[in-house]
């Protein structure tokens, strides 16, 4: 009989730890349904740190040799002008003449007097001296003094501004982001009368690089977007 009594008491501790061991998992998995989704965003303005330029002379002539003596002249007052206000000599790039025939193209019109011959060449300055392209843009007019126009406006004529050190500045704007996406979730938790719970999992986000604007396309906006999802605890 004693015995029986030992078992009972063994089967009825067992029977309570059981209860009280399935009562912690099944309020663990509830709280663990409890997560909530924010987004930490990170913004930085940041300057170009190399420029593509291309500098674009055109011509117009019907004689072929005389227009292939005028743009070597042009080419090479145009790569001088550049190295000698700044632009390394290593930096410059000129391009093969894009010759169009205007009488063997069948789309252009055949105006009594135009010339036969439209010319193209382009002289390509690529360079991290970014502020030296900016002031060079604007003094371009002053190769007219050596009879030399160039075409300005166009797409073609167009710098193309660039940031390569986003290596440099992603950990402090992944940090930022981070830290941003803690303080919503740190408010939305408040808000629901209860405490933040460690991280159940975060998903960083792509980095984009865009202009500040159309008119200061050396400027740029980096940004990042992280997502976070937290546990919630009572």
């Amino acid at each position: 009989m004693k015995n029986l009594k030992i078992e009972a008491v063994i089967v009825a501790v067992g029977i309570a730890l059981l209860g009280l061991f399935t009562f912690l998992g099944l309020k663990s998995v509830a709280g663990r349904d409890r997560v909530v989704s924010v987004r930490g965003l990170a913004e930085r303005e940041v300057k170009a740190d190399h420029v593509i330029w291309p500098v674009v002379y055109k011509t117009t002539g019907n004689d072929l040799q005389a227009l292939y003596r005028e743009i070597n002249d042009a080419n090479t007052k145009i790569r001088a002008y550049l190295v000698r206000n700044g632009i390394a000599d290593s930096c410059v790039a000129t391009g093969a003449p894009q010759i169009i025939d205007l009488q063997a193209d069948r789309y252009a019109s055949n105006e009594a007097g135009r010339d036969r011959y439209n010319v193209t060449c382009v002289t390509t300055v690529s360079t991290a001296d970014v502020d030296r392209v900016l002031t060079l843009q604007t003094r371009m007019g002053e190769l007219l003094k050596e009879g030399i126009a160039i075409s300005a406006g166009d797409y073609q004529s167009t710098p193309q501004f660039q940031f390569n050190g986003l290596n440099l500045i992603k950990p402090q704007m992944i940090e930022e982001a981070t830290v941003n996406a803690r303080k919503a979730a740190e408010k939305f938790a408040k808000d629901s009368d209860s405490s933040l719970g460690k991280i159940k999992n975060a998903t960083q986000g792509l980095f984009s690089i865009t202009d500040r604007d159309q008119y200061t396309p050396q400027i740029k906006q980096v940004r990042v977007v992280t997502s976070v999802n937290y546990y919630l605890e009572s």
